[in-house]
């Protein structure tokens, strides 16, 4: 992550993962409300389907990360300690690819839960929360010694690392609560947007204008940007809920009466067969 690049990845990761989760939750509220009349990807069969993809992509992107931390050119490649000079090797980039580990964790279980069912269904959240929590437990003993912005900077990334946390835990006894999901979604997509924004005040592309990492009125200004990230994601979240929506019921509006019925009865078919 000591790049623009390193900041793009992860920063594109969660935003990507936001706005699934904000078109994923949404989805299922409609169908749930629409219960009789769902459509065909409401079935249960379908859900855990999408619910073993999401998983399958969690873990890919995180043993990519892993991998990508310790295998660049001035990586560790997997040496911890350097016993010749006696000094702890880029320890910076075996931080990172400690928080990729937890996701890549979070994501198995997940498969686990949605393959296997004979984990418990909320055990999947609670990696989630874990894997949430230890990305930002690393980042905040992760800033010693930095310019003032740069602390600031990661700072405030904390604040969405462990509001997601703490969503994704409370989803573990309050499974299916629309505003929850919603929630999880704007914190993964404003810490995507955050990690952008990140890499465009540390590592400037293009020939950009650096900034000045001591200047108290940057501080001041992006704080206040902070502010119009979360109110982006928060629209964000909104737009794609509102979109969903008016698709769903869109298509529901159209489907012939008869294909209706067609349609439950194939539900109830799925039903038998998990049962």
């Amino acid at each position: 992550m000591g790049n623009f690049k390193g900041h793009a990845l992860p920063g594109s990761f969660f935003l990507v993962a936001g706005l699934w989760w904000a078109g994923k939750a949404s989805f299922w509220h409609v169908a749930r409300r629409g219960r009789g009349t769902a459509p065909p990807l409401a079935s249960r069969v379908v859900q855990r389907r999408l619910e073993i993809l999401e998983a399958s992509v969690t873990v890919a992107f995180s043993v990519i990360g892993m991998l990508a931390e310790q295998f660049v050119p001035d990586g560790p490649w997997l040496r911890l300690y350097n016993t010749e000079e006696q000094h702890w090797e880029r320890l910076m980039n075996w931080q990172h690819a400690t928080m990729y580990l937890f996701f890549a964790l979070a994501g198995g279980v997940a498969l686990a839960v949605h393959t296997t069912g004979s984990a418990p269904i909320a055990l999947d959240r609670l990696l989630l929360a874990i894997a949430f929590f230890t990305e930002g437990f690393l980042f905040l003993y992760h800033l010693h010694g930095r310019a003032m912005l740069d602390v600031h900077v990661h700072q405030l990334l904390l604040y969405a690392v462990f509001g997601t946390a703490l969503t994704a835990f409370l989803e573990m006894f309050l499974r299916g609560n629309l505003l929850l999901e919603l929630l999880r979604a704007a914190l993964s997509v404003l810490q995507g947007s955050w990690f952008w924004q990140i890499g465009f005040v540390l590592y400037p592309p293009g020939g950009l204008a650096k900034w000045d990492l001591m200047d108290h009125n940057n501080m001041m200004f992006i704080t206040m940007c902070y502010c119009w990230h979360l109110a982006l994601a928060l629209l964000t979240v909104a737009l794609v809920y509102c979109t969903v929506c008016w698709v769903a019921r869109t298509r529901l509006r159209r489907t012939p009466s008869v294909e209706m019925g067609l349609l439950k009865t194939d539900r109830d078919l799925e039903s038998e067969d998990e049962m």
